[in-house]
C-alpha cells in the first residue's frame, strides 16, 4: 500500500509532531508514504481569496506530481484535503478550465490528467487499510482513555467535495478510537468550527469558540480531544490558556493529533517519535499514562 504524501505547510513547520507521528504510524502499519518532491502550499484562506486561478493551477501542479508517480495523493491536513479535492473536482468537470490550467502547467513541463485520487490519512485507515487490520496491530490498547472526537470543518464540509461520510452524522473517528481500545465520547461540539482561519480578524469570537470546545470536552468526561486536522489541533492547544480565561476556566485538556493517538496504541515511543510532550503547550501526561 503506497501513496504520494502531501504534508502541507503546517506539517512542515508548526505541527512537525504530526508529521513525525504520521510517518511513524505509516511505517508501523506497512503503509509506504513517498513525499512529493517540490510540493507547494495549497493556498487556503490566503491566495485563494486573491487569485483563485493561481490557486487552481498550483493545486493542479501538486496533483500532477502525484500523477507522475502513478499514486493516489494522501494528506493529513483537513484544509489541504479540501483544497486539493476542490481543485480536482473543478478540473475534472470543466474541460475548458482544465485546458487553460494545462497551458500554464506546460510552461514548467507538467500536465494535469485527473488520474489521481485525493485522500486523507483518516480515510485510508478506515477504508483502505481497514479497522480489523489496525486492531491486530495494537500492542497497547488505550483501555479506559475517554476521547472526545473532534472532526474539524474541512474534512466534512462541503459534502459534495469530500463525501467520505455523512457530514451531519460522521462516525469515522469514533470507529477509529474504538478500534485502538479507547472510549469515544460522542462530543456535543464534534462538528463545531475551531476558528483557526478567523483567529486574527475575529479574535474575541474565536477565543469563545476555542474555549467552549475545550471546556465542554472536559465537562462531558473526556481525558483528551483528538482531531485529524493539524490546524484544529494547533488552535485548541496553542490558544487554550487564553481561551480558558474567556469562557471562565476549565481543566487543562490535552489535544492530540489523530496519528499520535493511533501511534500510542501501536507502541510508538511518544517523546522520541511523536513529539510528545515537548511540542505540545498543554501537558499530555493525562494521555500517555495509559500506555505506561
Amino acid at each position: 500500500m503506497k501513496y504520494a504524501f502531501f504534508p502541507g505547510c503546517v506539517l512542515e513547520s508548526a505541527a512537525k509532531e504530526d508529521y513525525l507521528a504520521t510517518v511513524a504510524v505509516a511505517k508501523k502499519l506497512g503503509i509506504e508514504l513517498e513525499e512529493l518532491d517540490g510540493w507547494t502550499c495549497c493556498g487556503a484562506s490566503h491566495v485563494q481569496d486573491i487569485a483563485p486561478e493561481i490557486t487552481l493551477a498550483t493545486n493542479a501542479r501538486n496533483i500532477a506530481l502525484a500523477e507522475e508517480k502513478g499514486l493516489n495523493l494522501l494528506t493529513v491536513c483537513n484544509t489541504c484535503t479540501l483544497m486539493l479535492r476542490e481543485a480536482k473536482n473543478e478540473l475534472d468537470k470543466n474541460e475548458k478550465e482544465k485546458n487553460e490550467v494545462n497551458k500554464k502547467l506546460a510552461q514548467i513541463g507538467k500536465q494535469y490528467r485527473g488520474t489521481t485520487d485525493i485522500t486523507h490519512f483518516l480515510w485510508v485507515l478506515i477504508r483502505d487499510y481497514g479497522l480489523d487490520k489496525l486492531k491486530a496491530k495494537v500492542v497497547k490498547p488505550l483501555t479506559g482513555l475517554r476521547v472526545a472526537e473532534y472532526y474539524g470543518c474541512h474534512i466534512l464540509r462541503p459534502q459534495t467535495e469530500l463525501g467520505f461520510e455523512d457530514y451531519q452524522m460522521p462516525t469515522s473517528l469514533a470507529e477509529l478510537i474504538s478500534a485502538i481500545g479507547a472510549t469515544p465520547i460522542d462530543f456535543s461540539r464534534k462538528l463545531d468550527c475551531c476558528g483557526f482561519h478567523a483567529v486574527y480578524p475575529a479574535h474575541d469570537s474565536v477565543m469563545q469558540m476555542t474555549g467552549s470546545i475545550n471546556k465542554d470536552a472536559a465537562t462531558e468526561g473526556a481525558d483528551c480531544v483528538v482531531t485529524p486536522c493539524p490546524l484544529c489541533q494547533m488552535q485548541l492547544d496553542m490558544f487554550q490558556k487564553e481561551a480558558k480565561e474567556v469562557v471562565g476556566g476549565g481543566k487543562d485538556m490535552p489535544i492530540l493529533h489523530m496519528s499520535q493517538l493511533v501511534g500510542l496504541a501501536l507502541g510508538i515511543s511518544p517523546p522520541d517519535e511523536m513529539g510528545m510532550p515537548k511540542r505540545h503547550l498543554t501537558d499530555t501526561a493525562a494521555v500517555t499514562k495509559f500506555v505506561g
